[in-house]
């Protein structure tokens, strides 16, 4: 099949030009129809997790005990967990590597 490509071509302008205006206003309302405009930092704030105290009324204060890393133990270079030496897969260059990310 032939195309001639000199000849002028139709697009979206020129089908718009032809339209009416009560065509256009009906396009325009069903495209606007569809979408929803939803405020997220209102729904966030509107929603609310079973059994939590995020307004922190309850006066409760989280307390753990830090233990210090032992002479015994490492800190994966990988996963930046702190191991028994037991878990030590390999050691290069200064960093030690447990047996889960060797």
């Amino acid at each position: 099949m032939a195309t001639d490509y000199d000849a002028p071509r139709r697009g979206e302008a020129d089908d718009l030009g032809e339209d009416s205006l009560e065509e256009l206003k009906a396009r325009r309302a069903e495209a606007q129809s569809g979408s929803i405009d939803i405020d997220e930092t209102e729904l966030n704030e509107s929603l609310e997790l079973p059994g939590a105290d995020l307004s922190g009324l309850s006066g409760e204060e989280l307390t753990v005990r830090v233990i210090p890393k032992q002479d015994d133990e490492f800190t994966c270079s990988r996963c930046f967990l702190v191991h028994h030496r037991s878990r030590l897969a390999r050691q290069s260059k200064g960093q030690y590597i447990c047996r889960d990310c060797a």
